[in-house]
């Protein structure tokens, strides 16, 4: 969670179907710097962090049944998401379950030190929101 306010708590995240090879384009055409990245047990990206300056994204490979599983060229749509960091998750859950919103991935803790949960904003849109600070120290991915 940040403890500043002018520490960015909105992150964009993407989700791409060979996620490695996204990794290395962003970082050799872009580039960004890889800050951190946890593989898949698939040979895909559970979670990786990238940094341009003081910009992040997060990104990681499709998961089925959670996020899209076409590629923007191939629908000729955006797949992407935004990560929102909050303090109290079970609080932001509830209040998104009593709503009424579609909960795309349920409240769960992640191996790489988040909880959070996703759903989809009224226009299809995935948003997650979870405790996990890209900018707070983190243990190196196993």
């Amino acid at each position: 969670m940040p403890q500043a306010a002018t520490t960015p708590n909105i992150i964009p995240g993407l989700r791409y179907l060979d996620a490695p090879a996204a990794i290395d384009w962003l970082v050799s055409v872009l580039g960004f710097e890889a800050a951190f990245v946890v593989p898949g047990d698939d040979g895909g990206i559970a979670h990786a962090q990238l940094r341009l300056g003081a910009g992040m994204i997060m990104l990681g490979s499709v998961r089925p049944g959670v996020w899209p599983v076409h590629s923007p060229r191939e629908t000729g749509m955006a797949t992407q998401g935004v990560y929102i960091c909050v303090a109290d998750i079970d609080a932001h859950y509830r209040r998104a379950k009593s709503a009424g919103a579609e909960i795309i991935q349920e409240l769960q803790d992640t191996d790489y030190g988040s909880r959070e949960f996703a759903l989809r904003d009224p226009e299809g849109h995935p948003w997650s929101l979870g405790t996990y600070d890209p900018y707070a120290p983190h243990a190196e991915a196993p």
